[in-house]
């Protein structure tokens, strides 16, 4: 890859463009442009192409399609068990007998129909695409109520976002209250969450997948009640004489009786299709605890491992979980997110269907953590289409940490382009790995299932525009291809042997290169 500097500025002319030759397309780079083209209004299939569940438990999907409503839903070779309403598009019931089952799911309005090939693997494996969705802390930190999580829900319903495969609705710390009930589990606070009961049956009458949060240790980082404790009772009183001779012990540490079973028992019964679970160090037998406990009650739950995996003991790790964080919190600032960008090769390996390194939340749109007074993500446009691009080209979760509330035309385009989402939901489940580095300047390429290549060209450095060239030779291929720019969804033309184009300063060009027929 050759690399010249170009003069800085918010947009740049088309210096070249030809079939059968290399070219230079230049990229538009404005503070206010949406490059995803507005939906269209016919049907149109969006979100993953697979989907795992374990033998018996249920099936809570829900067909993703943008369009006008009304739609109606349907699909054909469903396996005995399984069903779809047709006015929601909702696959539920269990399969019985382990195996792949593919069906073709349809969504129809009066402008036409969308057909879509779709698997249901019935397996150990769940979670085969990356996760999307949504976690409260980047927006409410600790201080979060069940009103908070269902206006969420709502409005990932109402913008749409559900349409684009944005599913989870993931409670982090801050719901706990004190151990009891049926199942002697961790119990909600009440002052905050009133009938959790009620509230997962809401958010799954949308349509939608509700999450929890839980760490091994005595006392979360937010100081609420965790999941073992130095008593059979399950209590925990942060107390001066327990700080000042265990400071470097308590309250972050695990407890000689261990209560996991029973909050697992206690997540599935409520319904939960997720859990975060947060501690450090990672280890192991903690890890492998929490994850039989949710095999087996009768439920399946999304397991992720927060913060700050050790990479050491990743290849035992990754075995009995379906994501852990390769880092600690992430901030909305360029400093933060520049940081797991170039980075993440070393976890490549260990990502795969059902396993997935997570370098943390999106930080787009409005965030605040725990402050009164939330604020629009630090990050500039071409800063926040470089985030979306990395996170959808390294296979990772895809977890909001804004309010959804309040989403402005720029996000919501940034977060509902079909073509950039099926990247990170590709069946093939490959992390982009950096094939080009210079420095702050690099391309990180996948992969695609279909056999196409994905790609990314990555401006981070400080000095304005940059040019770049792909080389054919540095993704392993040679030839002719179709060069398609993602983000604005429209065809550069065909290419031999490279392609050009200049990428803003903290920006990205995001590719499909498809072969020439």
């Amino acid at each position: 890859m050759k690399l010249t500097s170009a003069k800085q500025m918010l947009s740049v002319a088309v210096l070249f463009m030809s079939c059968y030759c290399p070219s230079v397309i230049a990229q538009e780079v404005s503070p206010t442009v949406t490059l995803t083209p507005k939906a269209k209004p016919e049907p149109r299939i969006n979100g993953p192409k697979v989907f795992g569940v374990r033998p018996g438990h249920p099936i809570l999907f829900t067909i993703p399609a943008s369009g006008n409503r009304p739609m109606i839903f349907s699909a054909s070779q469903l396996p005995k068990g399984v069903k779809v309403d047709p006015k929601t598009g909702r696959i539920s019931g269990s399969i019985a007998k382990a195996g792949k089952y593919v069906i073709k799911v349809e969504a129809s309005n009066a402008l036409g129909k969308s057909n879509k090939d779709f698997k249901i693997i019935v397996g150990e494996e769940i979670a085969l695409t990356p996760p999307m969705g949504w976690n409260h802390y980047n927006i409410y930190g600790t201080r979060i109520t069940q009103a908070q999580v269902l206006t969420q829900a709502k409005a990932m319903a109402e913008t749409g976002l559900i349409n684009y495969g944005w599913s989870y609705m993931n409670i982090d710390d801050g719901w706990q209250g004190k151990r009891g009930g049926k199942h002697f589990a961790i119990l909600p606070d009440s002052s905050r969450f009133p009938d959790i009961q009620k509230l997962v049956d809401q958010v799954h009458g949308l349509g939608l997948k509700i999450g929890t949060y839980s760490t091994p240790w005595i006392e979360s980082y937010g100081h609420r009640i965790g999941g073992s404790a130095l008593n059979p009772e399950g209590t925990f009183e942060r107390t001066k004489e327990n700080v000042a001779r265990n400071k470097k012990l308590l309250p972050y540490a695990i407890g000689t009786h261990h209560f996991w079973d029973n909050d697992a028992k206690q997540f599935a019964d409520w319904g939960f299709d997720y859990l975060k679970y947060d501690w450090n160090p990672i280890e192991l037998t903690e890890t492998k605890a929490m994850y039989d406990a949710l095999r087996n009650s009768g439920r399946d739950v999304v397991y992720s491992l927060s913060n700050s995996t050790p990479f050491a003991t990743i290849a035992d790790l990754s075995k009995v979980s379906n994501a852990w964080r390769t880092g600690g919190d992430i901030k909305d600032n360029w400093k933060s997110l520049k940081s797991r960008i170039f980075t993440q090769d070393k976890w490549a390996k260990y990502a795969r269907p059902g396993h997935w390194n997570d370098p943390d939340m999106m930080i787009v749109g409005v965030v605040g953590w725990n402050a009164p007074e939330k604020w629009p993500s630090k990050l500039t446009p071409d800063e926040q289409y470089t985030h979306m691009t990395a996170w959808c080209l390294m296979s990772v979760p895809l977890l909001l940490g804004n309010d959804i509330s309040k989403l402005d035309d720029f996000t919501l385009g940034l977060l509902t382009n079909d073509e950039v989402n099926a990247v990170n939901q590709d069946p093939l489940g490959k992390q982009a790995t950096v094939i080009i580095n210079e420095g702050d300047i690099g391309v990180m390429a996948k992969d695609m299932e279909d056999g196409s290549k994905a790609a990314g060209l990555f401006n981070l450095a400080d000095n304005g525009v940059q040019k770049m060239v792909l080389k054919w030779s540095d993704l392993g291929i040679k030839g002719k291809y179709v060069v398609r720019d993602l983000w604005r969804q429209k065809d550069l033309g065909t290419f031999d042997q490279e392609f050009s184009t200049d990428v803003a300063q903290h920006g990205v060009v995001m590719v499909q290169l498809f072969p020439a027929k």
